[in-house]
């Protein structure tokens, strides 16, 4: 296209003397008090490792079986002590086999895969984009991926089906061939990795200490000594006078709205869901 001179005068003009633009902040603003929830206690794991203190957060709404499945094994201890003998550097890091070798698992029978879930209208997901006419957004800490929710209408249930994706500090489950192989066996993302989206069930994700997560030692398998799990126990089973208290950013708070809208002008088209980091308070 090309402008008259007059034209081109006149939006210069515009430029010079109209408002000024207002710029992206370049730092998040600081959250309200009413941006934070409170996770449920019993779907708080706290690991504590040679590396630090991790916690994740634990989603039911998208897999509850592998959710009741890690509390059961965290509540009998199989995890106590448990090594770190897979770890990739810019991939993930692998535990919870109770042999230490990557080839056992729990006296309980495998679960069946939970790769995706149906979200319905009372599901707490909120949406931060829509690209290619699917939604991403958020499931309490959980970053998601779901159908548009206007399939809903053409569903017998009325729901639509949705899946946690694996950006850093999701919690997945491992599994061999099979896709119905899961047994005790996790693992915790150091980076993003949404290849493995629908092939391996996503459940949670580390809502403090991931940086623990990235200082444990790599190796493919890792060689002696290997990092490990110390002692695991879920929030609710830690005695009240030294639990501690822990709190993170809400989906449905003003602050994850404008948070999304400033990381989506300051990104621009390279935009992710794993761009936003939730921030959490543990005292």
């Amino acid at each position: 296209m090309i402008f008259s001179r007059a034209l081109l005068a006149g939006l210069c003009l515009a430029v010079i003397t109209g408002p000024a633009l207002a710029a992206t902040p370049s730092t998040p603003a600081k959250p309200a008090e009413q941006d934070w929830r409170t996770p449920a206690p019993d779907t708080v794991m706290v690991i504590d490792t040679n590396k630090g203190r991790v916690l994740v957060e634990l989603i039911p709404e998208v897999a509850p079986n592998h959710v009741a499945r890690l509390q059961d094994l965290t509540r009998a201890g199989v995890y106590d002590g448990r090594t770190f003998f897979r770890v990739i550097d810019r991939f993930m890091a692998q535990t919870g086999d109770p042999t230490n070798t990557g080839e056992g698992g729990s006296d309980k029978p495998n679960l069946k895969a939970e790769f995706t879930f149906r979200r319905g209208a009372e599901t707490p997901f909120v949406a931060m984009a829509a690209p290619a006419g699917l939604e991403v957004g958020y499931l309490k800490s959980l970053p998601v991926f779901s159908q548009a929710w206007t399939w809903s209408d053409m569903t017998a249930d009325k729901k639509v089906s949705a899946w946690g994706t694996y950006c850093p500090g999701v919690i997945g489950m491992a599994r061999d061939e099979d896709n119905n192989s899961a047994n005790s066996q996790f693992f915790l993302m150091r980076q993003p990795y949404p290849s493995l989206d629908k092939r391996y069930t996503a459940f949670g994700r580390v809502i403090s200490g991931l940086d623990a997560v990235r200082a444990i030692k790599t190796g493919e398998p890792v060689p002696a000594p290997q990092d490990q799990m110390q002692k695991v126990r879920l929030l609710s089973d830690i005695p009240e006078s030294q639990r501690p208290k822990v709190r993170v950013i809400d989906p449905k708070g003003a602050w994850f709205a404008a948070e999304t809208q400033r990381l989506r002008k300051l990104k621009g088209a390279d935009f992710s869901v794993c761009d936003l980091d939730l921030p959490v308070e543990v005292r």
